[in-house]
């Protein structure tokens, strides 16, 4: 890598972990390029990405920054998965780690914090942001859907009571 592309990787740097919610690190030793592959691809799934990062440049980028207390992260081969969403990305990487123990979720950033590995387990347990829209969404329509069937509720009352009536008449 010559200087100018350092320079533009840790502006990229930069801008991820500016704009991302949160920067899930850690250590890919002992992976296949398939089983990265497949990290990529589930990650992607869950509006997310990964990115092999070299150490040195992510603790320039991280310098000056809320999350400079994150530059300890960075050492050995470190990659990072990051997402708006704080939950997406820490779900994906720490049922990967489970599944493949050759890779190790070292810790994160989420905005100035830094988590350890305890923290991010804990973190990948909440509920993600669409399964939160989903059940507020059905909060919301529970009461409209209860009001519904209560209205409704004295018309098939009378209804069953009239047929009742006309079967008892017609036998």
């Amino acid at each position: 890598m010559d200087r100018a592309e350092k320079a533009e990787a840790i502006d990229d740097l930069k801008g991820i972990f500016a704009s991302s919610g949160v920067v899930v690190v850690g250590h890919y030793a002992g992976l296949t390029v398939a089983e990265l592959t497949t990290l990529r691809i589930r990650l992607k799934q869950a509006g997310a990405n990964l990115k092999v990062v070299k150490n040195r440049l992510a603790k320039i980028a991280l310098d000056g920054t809320p999350g400079a207390n994150g530059a300890k992260l960075f050492e050995g081969p470190v990659a990072i998965a990051f997402s708006e969403d704080p939950v997406s990305a820490t779900k994906v990487t720490v049922a990967f780690a489970k599944e493949k123990e050759k890779f190790v979720v070292i810790g994160a950033l989420l905005g100035p914090e830094v988590l350890d590995q305890k923290s991010v387990q804990a973190l990948a347990t909440l509920p993600s942001l669409d399964e939160l829209r989903g059940k507020i969404i059905g909060l919301i329509q529970a009461p409209a859907t209860k009001i519904a069937g209560v209205l409704a509720a004295p018309a098939g009352q009378l209804a069953r009571v009239i047929n009742a009536h006309a079967t008892k008449e017609a036998a």
